[in-house]
């Protein structure tokens, strides 16, 4: 569920805010709240592909699709105030159908596994509407992780500015899984999750997904804000 002012895709927490909202003048910068860190994980690519583009069911020109349930994934990039962030470059990277990372440390000993024609990495700079978008697969659980999810990282220039992870709401593994568990409180907990929806009239079956990202306020920035 996608909504202007639904906590998992704007991260705003209105339940504390009442009529105040619609009449305190600035308020809403201050209720946008910052997508949680979470870990990187072990398995972020060792050696990237030479195919880095936003779509990781094709690699290159091979005319093979990547084995799983075909998703898209759509957001935005918002600074605490909402306002979209252009040229920050959004990386995810998550596991094939098959459980197997673009790792050597998972890849190696799983060579005969691993899904050859999923890209597992992928990469989209963001215009000036803030917005990105992948054509991935919907991701799956693996031995440790009992919990679906895709890892995500932005970047602003070369400084990493976050990474996280995004979880299936509702998914049974999420209490369960150590990572989702100790993502934080119940509302950091709900902003890290979206819904996985299959795509109205799909022939193939395909879902999407819609995850905005929210990052949290620079140093510079804080100091501004206190002067």
């Amino acid at each position: 569920m996608s909504g202007s002012f639904s906590v998992p895709n704007r991260r705003v927490f209105l339940g504390t805010l009442g009529a105040a909202f619609f009449t305190t003048p600035g308020l809403f910068a201050e209720q946008l709240l910052p997508s949680p860190a979470l870990t990187e994980g072990p398995f972020y690519p060792d050696k990237l592909p030479l195919d880095q583009d936003n779509d990781l069911i094709i690699i290159k020109d091979s005319t093979t699709p990547a084995v799983g349930i075909i998703t898209h994934l759509t957001g935005r990039v918002l600074s605490p105030s909402g306002e979209p962030i252009k040229d920050a470059t959004v990386e995810i990277w998550q596991c094939d159908a098959n459980a197997v990372y673009l790792h050597t440390r998972d890849s190696a000993p799983k060579a005969q596994q691993q899904d050859k024609h999923f890209q597992g990495f992928g990469r989209f700079t963001t215009a000036s509407t803030g917005e990105y978008r992948f054509r991935t697969i919907k991701p799956v659980p693996y031995p440790g992780r009992p919990s679906p999810h895709i890892h995500v990282k932005v970047k602003r220039g070369d400084r990493e500015v976050l990474t996280t992870q995004i979880f299936i709401r509702g998914h049974e593994g999420n209490a369960r899984d150590g990572v989702f568990s100790g993502s934080g409180d119940a509302i950091d907990r709900e902003l890290v999750m979206t819904d996985f929806t299959p795509v109205k009239d799909s022939k193939i079956g395909e879902y999407q997904a819609r995850f905005d990202i929210v990052l949290g306020r620079t140093p510079d920035e804080r100091a501004l804000r206190s002067r």
